[in-house]
């Protein structure tokens, strides 16, 4: 056994939760060290979707263009039944005006990994692998984390904290002593990347709803590329044979004149609805599926995972800065586990609608909700709430001990809204967030009060003009917006005493900015 030297964070798990987390904490100045179990990044994945406020987050470190260029966004999506095309609904601009980023990415997760290790190694910091994290032990000043190569031989390392990005099977949650309530599904599914001919080979979204089987065919980058997710038929896999292409169901294929010419890759798995009972235990945290896993409706668990990174990057980076107050880390399982337990109810409840058997279910989920959808996203505020529902962007922490103040219909705990720049290619009120800070927005004249506040404490003050952009997102003209590293507004305050307010804030948090 060796012992190795001191490091701000431990890592354990390089997929997308883990290698952000990491990026995020050495753009911020952590130490951290970041160990896998396998041998190299993943060649194979469910994950698909990149959503807009992961976009969001990714422009902050400047990544969000590069994903967009490799993959592929999303424009329209397609119901079917029967060999029927009931429902076509364009979805590659439904958040305009909420976000710089209105649609949805398709960047499956192998490449996803591989692109944030890029970034990450050219950061200075290499994942290391075949290496797996075992147990750990507290100390006054951190933990003692043990980790285990595949030759056989262990290391110890000490650290400050302990992040546990492990997937569903986390070995960092049985060491805290977590519990992992729910359930499995019965439907056995299959994921396959194939490439592909026909008609819905159109970079469009296409699923299949009705007695046939679910079906679902995701757009790749590139010329007839596709991913086919999907249900094996009862009684496949028998007498110990392995699951394959030819147990797939193949009507829901044929109805929609899928011709499959090459499978690049195919795997099965089932469908797991759970949520870690607790997210934190003194100094050690859980992330991503290692917290939660849950069906893939709407395509939330991995940007789920990549929020859950997003929320302990800026805290684990401020508390060992001496930026904050360690009760700051008290937030971030009460922040994320609120979410992540009405996602999973959520997904739940429409999973089972998707995939119930009987004449109801079937007539609701083949004829009443493409129709009903695609009337309803036809409708400005039909986008609006579907977009905010999907893109991630509805959630809030209006809750957490650290949002205190509202103006009007904007409270604190809420995303920062975006309003988008006068002129095209302006910057726009997300510019400001590249720098990972604390700041303070005003849409109109900030008082003297506010701006020799903020100079005083360093804080970086930002106005914008308050024009019918500004007042449709919400904003209260002349009021204090106080802006966490994230995106999020830690404190709202206006009128005379909005200074005060604010001042008061940033002490009783002893709040400093880098």
């Amino acid at each position: 056994m060796t012992t190795n030297n001191d490091v701000d964070v431990f890592i354990s798990g390089a997929g997308p939760t883990g290698l952000l987390l990491a990026l995020l904490l050495v753009k911020q100045g952590v130490r951290v060290r970041i160990v896998d179990e396998t041998e190299q990044p993943g060649t194979t994945s469910r994950a698909l979707a990149v959503q807009s406020r992961t976009l969001e987050i990714y422009r902050q470190i400047d990544l969000a263009d590069q994903v967009v260029r490799r993959g592929r966004i999303l424009g329209a999506a397609n119901l079917w039944r029967r060999g029927d095309r009931v429902a076509h609904i364009e979805i590659g601009a439904i958040g305009r005006g909420l976000s710089p980023f209105p649609f949805g990415v398709i960047f499956p997760q192998d490449e996803h990994e591989r692109l944030l290790v890029e970034r990450l190694e050219a950061a200075g910091v290499r994942v290391e692998r075949r290496t797996a994290f075992t147990s750990f032990e507290a100390t006054d000043e951190g933990v003692v984390v043990h980790e285990r190569r595949s030759d056989g031989g262990t290391s110890t390392w000490r650290a400050r904290y302990l992040a546990g990005c492990d997937g569903a099977s986390s070995p960092t949650r049985r060491a805290i002593g977590a519990q992992f309530p729910g359930g499995t599904y019965e439907h056995l599914f299959f994921v396959a990347d194939v490439e592909a001919h026909g008609p819905a080979v159109n970079g469009e979204l296409h699923v299949v709803l009705d007695d046939a089987g679910f079906l679902g065919l995701f757009p790749l980058a590139g010329e007839s590329r596709a991913r086919v997710v999907g249900t094996i038929q009862d009684g496949a896999g028998g007498s110990g044979r392995s699951v394959g292409w030819d147990d797939v169901d193949m009507r829901p294929i044929r109805r929609i004149g899928l011709d499959v010419a090459k499978v690049n890759w195919f795997s099965t798995y089932r469908v797991h609805h759970r949520v870690a009972d607790r997210f934190r235990l003194g100094r050690a945290f859980i992330l991503g599926d290692a917290g939660h896993i849950h069906s893939p409706v709407g395509g939330q668990g991995m940007n789920t995972g990549l929020g859950d990174a997003t929320n302990l990057a800026w805290k684990l980076a401020a508390v060992l800065g001496g930026r904050a107050r360690e009760d700051l880390l008290d937030t971030y399982e009460p922040e994320r586990i609120a979410f992540a337990r009405k996602l999973v109810a959520t997904t739940d409840r429409v999973f089972q609608a998707a995939s119930s058997p009987g004449r109801l279910a079937e007539v609701l989920r083949t004829q009443v909700v493409p129709r009903l959808a695609a009337r309803v996203i036809a409708t400005h505020v039909g986008q609006r709430f579907f977009f905010r529902a999907l893109a991630q962007a509805a959630i809030e922490y209006r809750k957490s001990a650290w949002s205190r103040g509202h103006a009007g219909s904007i409270h604190a705990g809420d995303r920062l809204p975006w309003v988008a720049p006068a002129t095209a290619g302006a910057p726009d009120n997300f510019t400001p967030l590249r720098s990972l800070d604390w700041q303070v927005h005003v849409y109109g004249a900030p008082s003297n009060d506010v701006r020799a506040g903020c100079k005083e404490r360093g804080l970086s003050l930002h106005v914008f003009a308050c024009d019918p952009a500004a007042t449709e997102a919400g904003f209260r003209e002349g009021a204090t917006y106080l802006v966490r590293p994230d995106g999020y507004l830690g404190s709202v305050f206006e009128g005379s005493a909005a200074a005060s307010s604010l001042a008061r804030y940033i002490d009783e948090h002893e709040i400093r900015v880098r």
